[in-house]
């Protein structure tokens, strides 16, 4: 596993953009998609990292029937509401499609830091940006990387479950809408009929008991980049609940398992001293020294802590969020060891398509 600098490529902007990458940049002009350099791995490492993915998704699968069959769901803060939705969709397996795991990999040991099982993001990049950058820079190369084409037939599978329009909705930001985009358009691909949608443009017909878009038409199944943790605290939460059994949602509702980091303290429980996992808890960090504290339901980084010598000297990684939750709603896991070169530290994003993997892709930071 190696970092190798490169030249970015001439216009690579206008390439990226013209793909679907519209957010290469940040707010200050520095670039978020960073052409100037690549990692290169064995096809060792990526064997290693492709089954180290099955392995976590079978834990997991282990993880969700202990849920269920041990009713841990009010220490894991999932709303009682959405429990035995949770556990007809857990057992009745309606459409789902990805999921992305978050890994430490230093060339050594790969260990998993957490599941984002429900709305994953960095797709765009994943399967489209890397590739195409692949087949310009390096024709000849290998990539670990079948995203596109699994997406496309996971929707062909979906479509004989599906209503005739799929509908695809978000609320967020430009690269939700992309990331939205390009699921929607890998749809239309494998030959469904589409529409999109805000979430907050979604009306509710109550005479009728159903959700419908701005034209009035029914939505019967629906794409989400929305967290189910959200959506449960919608005022229109019962009525989700209440037409479940007839309107699709995807990812549907049990993904909560998996999405909420509880998940990694009751995968240690379930698999203490599992060279694929960290040690991780509830209650407290109990005998680790260096360790992470990470709200149950956060994303892009939000309230994380970190705690533990080997940061000392780098105050903005040892400084205490102020936003962090609640030490109720938090879990602490331990400090895992990361890829580093040339002043980065990276993070491997390993997808799934179905339950089974996809893809790599990599983000870095500094520090």
């Amino acid at each position: 596993m190696r970092r190798r600098a490169i030249t970015p490529r001439s216009g690579w902007q206008q390439r990226v953009a013209k793909i679907g990458l519209t957010y290469h940049s940040l707010d200050d002009g520095s670039p978020y998609w960073d052409e100037s350099a690549y990692w290169e791995f064995t096809a060792g490492e990526i064997d290693r990292l492709e089954a180290a993915t099955a392995e976590i998704q079978r834990l997991a699968l282990d993880a969700g029937e202990h849920i269920l069959a041990n009713n841990r769901f009010a220490e894991m803060k999932i709303p009682a509401a959405a429990v035995e939705r949770i556990r007809e969709t857990w057992k009745n397996e309606p459409p789902a499609l990805y999921g992305r795991l978050d890994l430490a990999f230093d060339g050594r040991t790969i260990k998993l830091l957490e599941y984002n099982a429900d709305t994953p993001t960095a797709l765009v990049e994943a399967a489209v940006a890397q590739w195409y950058w692949l087949q310009e820079v390096f024709p000849t190369a290998d990539q670990f990387n079948s995203l596109h084409e699994k997406v496309v037939a996971k929707w062909k599978d979906l479509k004989p479950y599906l209503a005739e329009t799929v509908y695809f909705g978000h609320d967020g930001s430009d690269e939700d809408s992309m990331t939205v985009g390009y699921l929607r358009d890998a749809a239309e691909q494998a030959g469904l009929l589409t529409a999109s949608i805000r979430m907050k443009d979604i009306g509710w017909q109550a005479p009728r008991s159903r959700f419908v878009d701005l034209d009035q038409r029914p939505i019967e199944s629906i794409f989400k980049l929305y967290p189910w943790e959200w959506l449960l605290k919608d005022r229109f939460a019962p009525d989700v609940m209440a037409t479940m059994d007839h309107i699709q949602w995807i990812e549907p509702i049990w993904k909560m398992l998996w999405s909420n980091k509880a998940l990694l303290a009751i995968l240690w429980e379930l698999n203490s001293g599992h060279e694929l996992l960290l040690p991780a808890y509830l209650d407290g960090p109990r005998e680790m020294k260096e360790y992470v504290r990470k709200p149950r339901f956060g994303r892009e980084g939000a309230g994380v802590a970190v705690f533990g010598s080997r940061y000392s000297g780098d105050p903005a990684a040892a400084k205490v969020d102020p936003f962090a939750a609640p030490k109720t709603d938090v879990v602490y896991q331990q400090l895992a060891s990361l890829a580093t070169a040339d002043g980065k530290t990276a993070v491997l994003g390993s997808w799934l398509i179905d339950g089974e993997p996809a893809g790599l892709g990599i983000r870095e930071s500094v520090g």
